[in-house]
């Protein structure tokens, strides 16, 4: 454990030595841009049917107001991460810039007048996200090396990580029915330009100015593998939300996607400069981490899209009650990830925290899927809330801070980049499969229940398809029984 902070901090320019009160500044800055990119992936859902009824779009081209967002994300972000770890860029001005741009952005999207420019403003959104995510991870990774304060760091980070949607559906909630729309994109001006300014006074450049830390060429080819790779994937989690995943669009894209991320494999471990290197992901306690965060954030995704529909369609919410609702969620999810993960990180192996962690959030998945039409919000939603929140908080600290560990600064960025791809598709993979496992459900449903009430079909697929989340939730325990117990992995 000594030996890996020493190598670590061997390696940290003067500039990153700050001061205890520097540091924790810093990390202000950095949880805010973190926050900021968390609400965005939700606060603009609840607002759509406003979008739709202002623009004059079909339901059909409804889902380009997310996927332009998400497609841009998921598809640059090795691109970001792999740019902050620039020794010519630094991590610093990779931060400032992914924040004006992301602030500038949200402005022009939220003075769209129509669906084309929307659509192409939240694209730019994207872009400036995936370089904004990876750089604020991999600052926050370099800076906090000493157990203790690494542990304390990381369960905000996770905090923000496992709750930033709900509080996104609450916020656009707010904004929705109090002011309008646009303000789901004009709130994130005032919030990065804020962070920007604070983030030049107290960030560290974090850069080694060292020959052998800077790469001499990117690797095109494999730029252009892992983001087709991953656009096909993430867009054919989309599309089957909508079309099912027996689709031929789905299948095929899904196909396409693995080929072209098969072909990023094989060419990272034949190529001299790799955008990702092989050793960072095959390494098994990072590599577990992946895997560990890519099924917590496509159970906990699911689980908002099933309490989602549940708290509007069933019990009758509005979208402001809605996101109220969801405040338990994240209350518990903070409580962990800001008090008790932070006192048992340094103390105990990661496993400890994760495996029990799943299985409470599988256990509140397994609530939601007994749940009928008669079901109160107190007796049925609110202890299934709890159970998720308490549950995907001791999942995210110890897997972030697990995903980021014992990196060089120079590989600091795409590490990070690497752990932020894992949670995008595991958000875009579990809302697909859930959401497609509800509607077909539901459909058979239907046909094969001659007296059955549509509110009642509805339930019995958000039922089935808090199963499927409980089965994401579930294979991520066993993934965790798998990470070393030795403690000193995770610091």
């Amino acid at each position: 454990m000594a030996a890996t902070r020493t190598l670590l901090h061997s390696e940290l320019p003067r500039s990153v030595s700050q001061s205890d009160r520097g540091r924790w500044l810093a990390l202000i800055c950095i949880a805010v841009a973190q926050l900021m990119i968390a609400l965005d992936a939700t606060v603009v859902n609840i607002a759509l049917p406003s979008i739709q009824a202002g623009l004059q779009f079909s339901d059909a081209d409804r889902q380009w107001i997310v996927s332009a967002y998400t497609l841009a994300f998921g598809g640059l972000l090795l691109l970001g991460g792999r740019i902050a770890d620039s020794v010519k860029v630094g991590r610093r001005r990779a931060f400032l810039i992914g924040l004006i741009g992301f602030a500038a952005a949200s402005a022009l999207s939220g003075a769209a007048g129509s669906l084309g420019l929307l659509a192409g403003a939240r694209a730019v959104q994207g872009v400036f996200a995936a370089l904004l995510a990876p750089t604020a991870l991999s600052l926050l990774a370099i800076m906090f090396t000493e157990p203790h304060e690494r542990a304390r760091a990381f369960g905000l980070y996770g905090a923000i990580a496992a709750s930033g949607g709900a509080i996104g559906l609450l916020l656009g909630g707010v904004l929705t029915q109090f002011l309008e729309w646009r303000w789901c994109l004009y709130v994130n001006v005032p919030i990065a330009l804020l962070a920007a300014l604070a983030g030049r006074a107290v960030l560290p450049d974090a850069r080694q100015p060292t020959r052998e830390s800077s790469r001499t060429r990117l690797d095109l080819l494999g730029l252009v593998l892992a983001s087709s790779g991953l656009v096909a994937v993430v867009y054919a989690c989309s599309q089957a939300a909508t079309r099912g995943l027996n689709a031929s669009l789905v299948l095929v894209l899904f196909g396409g996607g693995a080929l072209a991320l098969g072909l990023f494999a094989w060419r990272e471990a034949k190529t001299t400069e790799p955008l990702l290197p092989p050793h960072l992901v095959l390494d098994r306690q990072r590599g577990a981490a992946y895997l560990c965060t890519l099924l917590a954030i496509g159970g906990i995704f699911g689980a908002f899209l099933v309490l989602t529909y549940e708290l509007q369609v069933v019990l009758g919410f509005t979208p402001l009650i809605a996101g109220l609702a969801f405040l338990p969620m994240s209350i518990s999810t903070f409580l962990v990830a800001t008090l008790i993960a932070p006192r048992m990180l340094p103390r105990f192996s990661p496993r400890v925290l994760m495996v029990p962690g799943f299985l409470a959030a599988a256990a509140g998945m397994a609530v939601l899927s007994q749940l009928d039409v008669n079901v109160g919000y107190a007796t049925g939603i609110l202890p299934a809330e709890i159970l998720l929140g308490l549950g995907i908080a001791s999942v995210m600290v110890p897997a972030a801070s697990l995903g980021t560990s014992r990196v060089g600064l120079r590989d600091a960025g795409i590490a990070s980049a690497a752990l932020n791809s894992a949670q995008q598709i595991g958000g875009s993979l579990g809302t697909a499969v859930l959401s497609s496992v509800a509607a077909a459900t539901t459909a058979t449903y239907l046909t094969s229940t001659a007296t059955a009430a549509r509110p009642e079909a509805l339930m019995h697929g958000y039922d089935t398809a808090a199963v499927w989340g409980a089965v994401f939730l579930v294979a991520g325990a066993v993934v965790a029984l798998s990470i070393p117990s030795r403690r000193e992995e995770v610091l």
